[in-house]
């Protein structure tokens, strides 16, 4: 899409706050209005469209996605969603740690051994570890409990915790996240503590390195997100 307008700015309609790019209100792609819970949510979406250029790219727009996706794909069925997220209780990435080498196994135990800590004081749950790859099912207490976590949390908390668990893989890191228990920064050094790893001993390939950066803008702005719902 060209850009046809001069200014965006956050306005207050219909109980929260939206956008408008002149006088037209910006609408998702299903054609809804783009109603978000917070001034500040709304003013940085607004603060995107300005900062646009002359041409939409959405994959320079992250909070105007993750908005979307919070009136478009969450909403119309939270319970679904949810989930879909919660599914990775099962699989948590801090729950396979590697044989060796021992540094590596030091780093995995520095960055994921507070998030579990954490995850079994907030919750009152344990978890099972295993070193290698194979599948290890974790207690049925455990599955259930940070499920319901999940399902606790509104649309738009729900939109902007997806990103994280999935590119990080770790559902309690990003509940962690959500929960204000870890930094954005620190969550994202856990979780990519394998992918620097190989960097590291394999040398610092071109195209590696350009997936990792771009999944850590990704997961850097879903937690911005979930910052300015607060």
């Amino acid at each position: 899409m060209r850009r046809f307008w001069k200014l965006a700015e956050a306005v207050e309609y219909g109980g929260g706050f939206g956008v408008k790019l002149d006088s037209r209100p910006v609408k998702t792609p299903a054609r809804a209005d783009l109603a978000v819970p917070t001034r500040q949510l709304a003013g940085a979406i607004a603060a995107e469209w300005n900062d646009c250029g002359e041409t939409v790219h959405p994959r320079t727009m992250p909070l105007t996605g993750l908005a979307n996706a919070a009136i478009d794909r969450v909403m119309p069925d939270k319970a679904r969603f949810a989930a879909g997220i919660a599914r990775y209780a099962e699989n948590d990435l801090t729950c396979y740690r590697a044989e060796g080498p021992a540094p590596l196994v030091a780093r995995q135990s520095d960055g994921w051994d507070p998030l579990q800590a954490w995850a079994r004081r907030r919750y009152d749950i344990d978890f099972l570890c295993v070193t290698g790859v194979m599948h290890v099912p974790q207690p049925d207490e455990t599955v259930r409990k940070l499920g319901h976590a999940v399902v606790a949390l509104d649309a738009f908390q729900l939109a902007g915790l997806s990103p994280l668990v999935t590119i990080g893989g770790s559902l309690i890191a990003g509940l962690a996240v959500v929960d204000e228990m870890m930094s954005a920064e620190d969550a994202w050094e856990a979780v990519s503590v394998d992918d620097r790893w190989q960097l590291e001993q394999w040398g610092d390939d071109v195209e590696a390195r350009a997936t990792l950066d771009r999944r850590r803008r990704d997961f850097m702005a879903a937690a911005y997100f979930l910052d300015l719902l607060s």
